[in-house]
């Protein structure tokens, strides 16, 4: 992998880390919010449903973890499993499509259905 494309891998996991930050907050927050206020999990489904705020919230979540976990995956496999190039780059990005595909379906699984 030429030197370009690496510099490219780490800023694009740059922004979405700094994209995670804040909404990992804010779902952290919100959790501990719903678990001292006592909430069910039929009472938060209730809220949550057809709630457009929280669908693209959580959307915004998934798609900046779908961003951020193909390179990640890919590094682990360089440094952990001695893969090179694109055997690992094909690793990390089946695996941000399986957080991207089973994201998305529990956001509209959440919201929508």
């Amino acid at each position: 992998m030429n030197t370009r494309m690496q510099v490219r891998l780490w800023l694009w996991q740059r922004i979405s880390a700094a994209m995670l930050a804040p909404l990992v907050l804010i779902h952290l927050v919100t959790i501990i919010y719903a678990v001292h206020a006592g909430l069910s999990a039929a009472a938060i489904l209730a809220r949550l449903h057809e709630n457009m705020w929280f669908g693209g919230f959580y959307a915004l979540f998934v798609l900046a973890c779908a961003a951020h976990v193909p390179v990640g995956v890919a590094r682990i496999a360089e440094e952990w499993l001695a893969w090179r190039g694109a055997k690992a780059m094909v690793l990390g990005g089946a695996f941000g499509l399986l957080v991207l595909v089973a994201g998305l379906r529990a956001v509209y699984g959440v919201v929508l259905s």
